[in-house]
């Protein structure tokens, strides 16, 4: 059933998917949450903002008194120019990739499920830094009950797969099943290439622009018509790129796309007078 929001409900949700600030956050789903039209159609959304705010609520005041917060991080503000989650099926070798670009020396080991939990690191280019997340493996047989928590501040994602794997294709599909089903979408457009569409009947899905990266190329003889097979019987539009994490091949333009992709915006300051330090 359509949740029929009014205009004003929809300017408030705009603001609230712009924003990465959780005091923000919480005041825009109380915001939502006084707006939001009480009819049976908004029953689901209702709950999903009133999950959300007492989630973020517990998250903003920290443990309650006598309590430890326990386990590992699993959600990382933003930092530097945007951040970048590395997803995708088991042995795509995402964590060899983000150790390859951020010298994070995160787990990397040749079997599947390896990284338990996410691992943020800096991947420098041209004076500027992307914050890469390494994201656990997607798979049916390895829940990742944190992901959409771990994807929620992502201004973007690469979709690593390993193109030396004859089931790469199938891996990939049930990546994206599952990433669909947890509310994380896969898009190609990024922020300056196309309109980032997005469906305003659910207020807390993830919308990813996405790097379709092909790795391992240096176990591929011909890459680039293995490549061309994957996006054919894959069926989706993305920009993509063929790398190796070990060689080290395709990655010399991975930061100059990025930094077109995401419109980045550098400012230098500058004596009177003097040259602008361009360094």
């Amino acid at each position: 059933m359509p949740t029929n929001v009014t205009p004003e409900f929809k300017k408030i949700q705009a603001v609230y998917r712009r924003t990465s600030d959780p005091h923000e956050k919480l005041e825009l789903l109380r915001e939502m949450m006084r707006v939001v039209p009480k009819h049976k159609g908004t029953e689901h959304l209702r709950a999903d903002i009133k999950t959300k705010i007492k989630e973020l609520t517990e998250d903003i005041s920290g443990p309650s008194k006598g309590a430890t917060r326990t386990g590992p991080q699993v959600a990382f503000r933003s930092e530097g120019a945007g951040q970048i989650a590395l997803i995708g099926p088991p042995n795509g070798g995402k964590s060899a990739l983000h150790d390859r670009l951020t010298g994070s020396h995160s787990t990397s080991e040749a079997y599947p499920f390896a990284t338990q939990f996410p691992q943020p690191g800096m991947f420098r280019h041209a004076n500027t830094a992307f914050q890469l997340i390494d994201v656990p493996s997607v798979a049916a047989e390895h829940p990742i009950p944190f992901l959409a928590d771990t994807l929620q501040h992502a201004d973007g994602c690469l979709f690593v797969i390993d193109l030396a794997q004859p089931g790469c294709v199938e891996l990939a599909q049930q990546a994206m099943e599952i990433l669909a089903e947890r509310r994380v979408h896969l898009i190609p457009e990024w922020p300056q290439t196309g309109s980032l569409e997005r469906d305003d009947e659910d207020v807390f899905a993830v919308f990813l622009p996405t790097l379709l990266v092909a790795n391992k190329v240096d176990l591929v003889e011909d890459p680039q018509p293995e490549l061309e097979i994957v996006e054919d019987l894959l069926q989706v539009e993305f920009p993509t790129m063929a790398v190796s994490a070990t060689t080290g091949a395709g990655l010399d333009h991975l930061g100059p796309w990025l930094f077109d992709q995401i419109g980045v915006v550098r400012v230098y300051t500058k004596v009177p007078g003097q040259e602008a330090d361009m360094h």
